[in-house]
Protein backbone atom coordinates (compact mmCIF):
# COMPACT_ATOMS: atom_id res chain seq x y z
CA UNK A 1 0.00 0.00 0.00
CA UNK A 2 1.50 3.40 -0.68
CA UNK A 3 2.29 5.75 1.93
CA UNK A 4 0.32 8.97 2.29
CA UNK A 5 2.04 11.91 3.27
CA UNK A 6 -0.37 14.76 4.94
CA UNK A 7 1.92 17.64 4.32
CA UNK A 8 -0.53 19.81 2.20
CA UNK A 9 -3.39 18.89 4.75
CA UNK A 10 -1.21 20.04 8.14
CA UNK A 11 0.23 22.87 6.25
CA UNK A 12 -3.57 24.43 5.68
CA UNK A 13 -4.30 23.57 9.35
CA UNK A 14 -1.28 25.00 10.67
CA UNK A 15 -1.88 28.26 8.21
CA UNK A 16 -5.63 28.54 9.47
CA UNK A 17 -4.85 28.62 12.94
CA UNK A 18 -1.59 31.20 12.37
CA UNK A 19 -4.16 33.09 11.09
CA UNK A 20 -6.60 33.09 13.81
CA UNK A 21 -3.57 34.25 16.72
CA UNK A 22 -2.96 37.25 14.01
CA UNK A 23 -2.03 39.78 16.77
CA UNK A 24 -0.98 37.61 19.65
CA UNK A 25 2.14 38.87 21.22
CA UNK A 26 5.48 36.99 21.10
CA UNK A 27 5.46 32.90 19.87
CA UNK A 28 1.86 32.95 20.35
CA UNK A 29 1.80 34.34 16.88
CA UNK A 30 4.26 32.59 14.95
CA UNK A 31 4.97 28.89 16.57
CA UNK A 32 2.00 26.59 15.66
CA UNK A 33 1.58 25.31 19.46
CA UNK A 34 1.76 28.16 21.57
CA UNK A 35 -0.58 29.42 18.56
CA UNK A 36 -3.10 26.13 19.09
CA UNK A 37 -3.20 26.55 22.70
CA UNK A 38 -4.29 29.96 22.79
CA UNK A 39 -6.86 29.81 19.41
CA UNK A 40 -8.53 27.23 21.09
CA UNK A 41 -8.73 28.79 24.79
CA UNK A 42 -10.00 31.89 22.60
CA UNK A 43 -12.73 30.18 20.77
CA UNK A 44 -14.05 28.23 24.05
CA UNK A 45 -14.16 31.33 26.03
CA UNK A 46 -15.97 33.35 22.77
CA UNK A 47 -18.45 30.66 22.99
CA UNK A 48 -18.81 30.29 26.75
CA UNK A 49 -19.20 34.07 26.99
CA UNK A 50 -21.65 34.09 23.79
CA UNK A 51 -23.84 32.44 26.43
CA UNK A 52 -23.20 34.82 29.41
CA UNK A 53 -23.74 37.85 27.31
CA UNK A 54 -27.30 36.56 27.26
CA UNK A 55 -27.79 36.08 30.70
CA UNK A 56 -26.31 39.51 31.97
CA UNK A 57 -28.52 41.13 29.86
CA UNK A 58 -31.71 39.27 30.92
CA UNK A 59 -30.52 40.41 34.06
CA UNK A 60 -30.23 44.02 33.29
CA UNK A 61 -33.72 43.78 31.45
CA UNK A 62 -35.15 42.51 34.67
CA UNK A 63 -33.67 45.32 37.11
CA UNK A 64 -34.69 47.99 34.94
CA UNK A 65 -38.10 46.40 34.42
CA UNK A 66 -38.36 46.36 38.48
CA UNK A 67 -37.33 49.88 38.87
CA UNK A 68 -39.84 51.32 36.66
CA UNK A 69 -42.06 49.17 38.47
CA UNK A 70 -41.20 50.20 41.56
CA UNK A 71 -41.66 53.55 40.67
CA UNK A 72 -45.58 52.56 39.54
CA UNK A 73 -45.85 51.26 42.90
CA UNK A 74 -45.50 47.66 42.01
CA UNK A 75 -42.62 44.85 42.39
CA UNK A 76 -41.40 42.85 39.44
CA UNK A 77 -42.79 39.74 40.03
CA UNK A 78 -45.92 41.03 40.79
CA UNK A 79 -46.14 42.81 37.37
CA UNK A 80 -45.33 40.06 35.07
CA UNK A 81 -47.43 37.53 37.52
CA UNK A 82 -50.86 40.27 36.23
CA UNK A 83 -49.33 40.89 32.40
CA UNK A 84 -49.61 36.86 32.13
CA UNK A 85 -53.00 36.59 34.12
CA UNK A 86 -54.14 39.11 31.86
CA UNK A 87 -53.06 37.95 28.66
CA UNK A 88 -50.47 40.63 27.45
CA UNK A 89 -47.17 39.09 26.23
CA UNK A 90 -44.64 41.15 26.27
CA UNK A 91 -40.69 40.34 26.40
CA UNK A 92 -38.47 41.12 28.96
CA UNK A 93 -36.25 43.25 26.51
CA UNK A 94 -38.99 45.36 25.07
CA UNK A 95 -40.30 46.15 28.73
CA UNK A 96 -37.15 47.66 29.76
CA UNK A 97 -37.02 49.74 26.47
CA UNK A 98 -40.99 51.26 26.73
CA UNK A 99 -40.09 51.50 30.45
CA UNK A 100 -36.99 53.74 30.03
CA UNK A 101 -38.15 55.46 26.08
CA UNK A 102 -42.02 55.52 27.11
CA UNK A 103 -42.78 55.42 30.40
CA UNK A 104 -46.69 56.50 29.85
CA UNK A 105 -47.12 52.82 27.98
CA UNK A 106 -45.05 51.47 30.52
CA UNK A 107 -47.67 52.95 33.02
CA UNK A 108 -50.79 51.68 31.27
CA UNK A 109 -48.95 48.10 31.40
CA UNK A 110 -49.16 48.12 34.90
CA UNK A 111 -52.20 49.56 35.12
CA UNK A 112 -53.33 46.63 33.55
CA UNK A 113 -51.28 43.91 35.39
CA UNK A 114 -52.75 45.74 38.60
CA UNK A 115 -56.42 44.60 37.14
Amino acid sequence: MARVKSGMTNHARHKKILKMAKGYRGARHSQFKKANELVMKALYYARRDRRAKKREFRRLWIARINAAARQNGMTYSTLIAGLTKSGIEVNRKMLSELAISDPASFTKLVEAARK
